[in-house]
């Protein structure tokens, strides 16, 4: 996994991975995706914001989530 992008200066925003050594932090970047479902209006707004820079920050964000089984119940029991 190549996260080339993925920048961490200590005298940059604390630390925070951020994307290419700008000031844009990894978790800021989630949050837009988040926010501006149209990445057209992403880049609008970010124009220098790339889409390996989006690329590589949700690979590094996929990388603190913990694999887990989670049981659904799939029966819908109605109390009444």
């Amino acid at each position: 996994m190549k996260l080339d992008r993925i920048t961490s200066n200590p005298a940059r925003m604390n630390g925070q991975p951020c994307i290419r050594n700008l000031r844009l932090t990894v978790r800021r970047v989630i949050e837009l995706l988040a926010t501006y479902p149209n990445r057209e209006e992403l880049r609008q707004e970010f124009p220098e914001l790339e889409d390996e820079d989006i690329r590589q920050a949700l690979m590094f964000v996929s990388t603190y989530l913990d694999d887990r089984i989670v049981d659904i119940s799939l029966s819908h029991e109605t109390v009444a």
